[in-house]
């Protein structure tokens, strides 16, 4: 401070310029110099620089302390930052799996629908063409019992015209004679 006080000095200097005693009261060149200097000499010994000084160290700690706070907020966020940005991406590629697999389960039971598909219609065929061939059976079946019961009225027709009852009853003994040669 004491430097500062001096290049006070030197700076009033071209107060030195003005006329008449430099020492006089008169001079107001001199006035305002001698209230400078008391008005520094005051600050001085109440210790005004020291104090202002402790207070612009007191800030510049707290700055510091700040700076040092604000380094260290700006690491975790780069840490969360990260953090987010590798859970984000595993959040993607799990999506990306289940999506590929929700494809997959389609596609499969896509296929296998096909597959069901393809075997009720086989069944259904098959079971209509055992329908058919119950049919076809049945038909021929009716045709020969019709083809029977139409033979077997042409042959009683037939034999009644021709038969006479002496040639039945000799018929019919034969007949049983034949049924009891079987049976034994």
């Amino acid at each position: 401070m004491k430097k500062l006080s001096i290049l006070a000095v030197l700076a009033a200097s071209p107060a030195m310029a003005a006329t008449g005693p430099f020492l006089s009261l008169s001079n107001t060149n001199f006035i305002v110099t001698l209230a400078f200097l008391i008005f520094m000499g005051i600050l001085l010994y109440a210790k005004v620089p020291g104090r202002i000084l402790g207070m612009l160290d007191k800030r510049s700690v707290q700055i510091r302390t700040e700076l040092e706070e604000a380094r260290a907020l700006r690491e975790e966020a780069r840490t969360i930052l990260a953090s987010y940005d590798r859970k984000q991406k595993e959040v993607q590629e799990q999506a990306a799996r289940i999506v590929a697999s929700a494809r997959d389960e389609a596609q499969a039971a896509a296929e296998q629908a096909k597959a069901d598909l393809r075997a009720s219609i086989a069944r259904r065929l098959a079971a209509a063409e055992d329908q058919i061939a119950s049919a076809e059976a049945g038909a021929v079946r009716a045709i020969r019992e019709q083809a029977v019961s139409v033979a077997v009225a042409a042959a009683a027709d037939l034999l009644s015209r021709q038969m006479t009852p002496a040639a039945a009853s000799t018929s019919i003994d034969e007949s049983i004679k034949e049924v009891e040669a079987r049976f034994h």
